[in-house]
C-alpha cells in the first residue's frame, strides 16, 4: 500500500485547504494544516473548521497519528493543539521552526518565557526524515523559500507542499516574508519536481486564477512541471527570481499575518493570559 486516502477541507475565509490523509487499511490518519476560525475585528475564536475535521475523523473511525503544519502560516491560525486535545496524535513541524521563533520572537518582543527551541511541538521533522502513516512510507523534505521552515510531506504517492506551489495556472508562493528567498524557493521547487511525475500534489491555498470558476486543491508533479505559469520546466532560475521579487514588491501584507505568526510560532497556542485572565496579541507599528 503506497496510496493514502485524502479528504480536503476548504476554509474560504482564508482560502486555505486542510487535509486528512489516512492509511485505508490501518485507519491511521494525519491532519495537515488545520485552521482555527479567527475574527480579526472582534478578536473572537471559534472552532467550526476544526470541528468539521474532527467529525469526519470520528465518522470514518480513524485514529489520529500525526497533526502536521507544513510551516508557520502567515494567513491563518493553526488549530493543531485543539485537534490534539480532542483526538490525540503527535503535533509536528519542521525543525527550522526555531529560525522563525527567533526572528518573530524579536519582532514581537515576546515574553522572556517564550521558548525558541521548538519545544511547543511534540516532534520536529528533519530534512529527509522517514516516518510512517500506518503502513504507508512517508518522508519530510525541507523546501524553504516561502519561509525558512517550509516542509513538503510526501506520504506514499501524495505530496503536501504547503505554500510552495499553487495550481499551475496560479504559480508559486511569495518570498518576501522575513527569511524568505526567491532563489531558495526555485531550488526547493526543483526538488519537488524531481519526485515521480504521477505524484499527487495537494496545495494549501487556492485563489482561483482568472478564467477559472472553481477552487482547486490537487494537481500532479507532471502538471506542475509542464504548465506552472511561473516555474514550468525550462524556466531559468534568474528569470524566476526577477519575476518573483518584482511581483512580491506589489503584494499587500496578508490580512492575518500579525495574529497568525504570533499564534503559530507557539504551536497554535495563544500567548499566556495576563493578570486579568485575557490573552493578548501584539500589533507592532511600522514593522512592515
Amino acid at each position: 500500500m503506497n496510496r493514502p486516502d485524502v479528504k480536503a477541507f476548504f476554509d474560504e475565509a482564508t482560502y486555505t485547504f486542510s487535509y486528512v490523509a489516512w492509511d485505508p487499511q490501518k485507519r491511521q490518519a494525519a491532519v495537515i494544516d488545520s485552521v482555527l476560525d479567527y475574527d480579526a475585528a472582534s478578536g473572537r475564536i471559534r472552532h467550526d473548521a476544526a470541528d468539521a475535521i474532527i467529525a469526519f475523523i470520528a465518522a470514518q473511525s480513524l485514529t489520529v497519528q500525526w497533526i502536521i503544519d507544513t510551516h508557520v502560516h502567515a494567513d491563518h491560525l493553526s488549530a493543531a493543539p485543539y485537534v490534539k486535545s480532542r483526538l490525540g496524535g503527535t503535533l509536528a513541524i519542521g525543525e527550522h521552526i526555531c529560525a522563525i521563533q527567533q526572528t518573530f520572537g524579536d519582532l514581537f518582543n515576546v515574553e522572556p518565557t517564550f521558548r525558541r527551541d521548538g519545544s511547543q511541538f511534540d516532534h520536529l521533522f528533519k530534512d529527509g526524515e522517514r516516518y510512517r502513516l500506518g503502513d504507508i512510507d512517508a518522508v519530510a523534505l525541507h523546501t524553504p523559500g516561502h519561509t525558512p521552515a517550509c516542509m513538503t510531506h510526501v506520504i506514499g504517492d501524495a505530496a503536501f507542499v504547503g505554500d510552495t506551489l499553487f495550481m499551475p495556472d496560479y504559480g508559486t508562493a511569495r518570498c518576501d516574508f522575513p527569511g524568505g528567498d526567491a532563489r531558495t524557493l526555485y531550488r526547493s521547487i526543483q526538488r519537488i519536481f524531481s519526485l515521480p511525475g504521477n505524484t499527487r500534489i495537494f496545495l494549501c491555498h487556492d485563489y482561483k486564477a482568472p478564467g477559472r470558476d472553481a477552487y482547486a486543491h490537487e494537481t500532479t508533479v507532471d502538471a506542475e512541471r509542464e504548465a506552472n505559469i511561473h516555474v514550468r520546466h525550462g524556466t531559468d532560475e534568474d528569470a524566476f527570481v526577477q519575476m518573483r521579487e518584482s511581483r512580491d514588491a506589489t503584494l499587500a501584507v496578508p490580512r492575518l499575518l500579525l495574529p497568525s505568526v504570533q499564534v503559530n510560532m507557539r504551536g497554535g497556542q495563544l500567548p499566556d493570559a495576563e493578570g486579568n485572565g485575557v490573552s493578548y496579541l501584539k500589533i507592532p507599528l511600522n514593522a512592515f
